[in-house]
C-alpha cells in the first residue's frame, strides 16, 4: 500500500475518532482505511491504535507517530502547492512602492518592460519617498534606500544608489569648476527637499577614506529630481542628484559631473516585500525580474 496514504488515513482516524468518519473523509470505505492502518502497524511492528467495540485511542507509540505524521502530511501538502505554484502563469495586480526619484528613472521603465512580457499582470506603482507601511498599506513590494530595521519581511539587496554632483557647461563656464568640496559654498547649489520638508543642506564627499561635509546654501528648493536636472539644465546651479536621475542629461552633454575625484554619498537599494507572498507567480515573477535588472554589479 502506499505509505503516504496509510498515514493520511492514520492521521484521519485519530483526529477524527473512528475508521468511518476517516473513511468518508477520505472518500474510501471503513475496510480500506482499517487496511491502512493495520499495514502502517505491521510495517512498524507494533500498535498504534487500541481499538474496542465502543472507542479506539492511541498507544503511546501511536501518539509519537501521529505528530510526526501530521507534519510529514502538512509539509508535503505545502510542497504540492509550490509546486502547483511554480507551473502556475503570473496574473493578477501587483502594488509597488518606490521613492520619487529613483522610481520615475529606474523602477517605471522596467515595470513596463515587465507588462509587457507578463500580459496577464496589472501593475500600481506608487512613488513616495516617505516611509510607507508594506503590509498595513498593502504593498505586494517596496524599493527602499538607505540600512534597514530589523523587520519580518523579506529583503533583496539591489544596487549602490549612487549620486553625482554636476552642473549645465554655461554655468560651469561662467562660474567656474569647483575643485574640492568646500568650493561650492561660492557656488549656486540646487537643493532637494525630502518629504518631511527638511532640505539634504548637507553634502558629503569621501577622498581617500577621509570625508568632508559642506553644507550649501540653496536659493530654490523642490521635492522632485526630475525638476531639479531641468534647473541645472538652465544654468541655475550645481545639484546632488542620484546617477540615475542625472545620467541622460549628462550622457547628451546637457550636464557636466564635477568633483570627480571625490566619492559622492550612496546608499544601497533594497526590495522588501512580505514573506507570505513570496510565492505568489506574480510576485516571484517581478522579484526575479528586479534582480535581474537591479541586482548588485561590480563597482569599476
Amino acid at each position: 500500500m502506499d505509505r503516504l496514504t496509510s498515514m493520511q488515513a492514520f492521521a484521519k482516524t485519530v483526529e477524527l475518532g473512528s475508521l468511518t468518519a476517516a473513511a468518508t473523509a477520505m472518500g474510501t470505505s471503513p475496510q480500506m482505511v482499517g487496511k491502512h492502518v493495520g499495514a502502517l502497524e505491521e510495517r512498524l511492528g507494533t500498535q498504534l491504535l487500541r481499538r474496542t467495540t465502543r472507542r479506539q485511542s492511541l498507544t503511546e507509540t501511536g501518539q509519537v507517530f501521529y505528530e510526526r505524521c501530521r507534519v510529514i502530511l502538512a509539509e508535503t501538502e505545502a510542497a504540492e502547492a509550490l509546486a502547483r505554484d511554480l507551473g502556475a502563469r503570473p496574473r493578477g495586480r501587483l502594488r509597488i512602492g518606490a521613492p520619487v526619484n529613483y522610481g520615475a528613472g529606474k523602477v517605471a521603465p522596467l515595470v513596463t518592460r515587465f507588462l509587457r512580457d507578463f500580459p496577464e499582470v496589472q501593475v500600481e506603482l506608487s512613488l513616495s519617498d516617505r516611509y510607507v507601511d508594506v503590509v498595513d498599506e498593502g504593498y505586494d513590494a517596496v524599493f527602499r534606500l538607505g540600512p534597514l530595521v530589523d523587520s519580518t519581511l523579506v529583503s533583496r539587496v539591489l544596487e549602490t544608489h549612487r549620486q553625482i554632483a554636476c552642473a549645465s557647461p554655461a554655468y560651469l563656464a561662467a562660474r567656474g569648476v569647483p575643485q574640492h568640496p568646500e568650493d561650492l559654498v561660492a557656488h549656486d547649489c540646487l537643493g532637494y527637499v525630502n518629504w518631511s520638508g527638511r532640505p539634504y543642506a548637507e553634502w558629503v564627499f569621501t577622498k581617500d577614506g577621509r570625508s568632508r561635509a559642506v553644507t550649501v546654501a540653496s536659493r530654490f528648493q523642490v521635492n522632485d529630481g526630475r525638476v531639479l536636472v531641468a534647473a541645472a539644465v538652465e544654468g541655475h546651479g550645481v545639484i546632488l542628484q542620484p546617477a540615475a536621475v542625472v545620467e541622460t542629461a549628462i550622457g547628451r552633454g546637457r550636464l557636466c559631473p564635477v568633483l570627480q575625484h571625490y566619492r559622492a554619498p550612496e546608499r544601497t537599494l533594497h526590495l522588501l516585500f512580505p514573506a507570505g507572498r513570496s510565492t505568489a507567480p506574480k510576485l516571484r515573477a517581478f522579484v526575479d525580474r528586479v534582480a535581474s535588472e537591479l541586482g548588485p554589479r561590480s563597482r569599476d
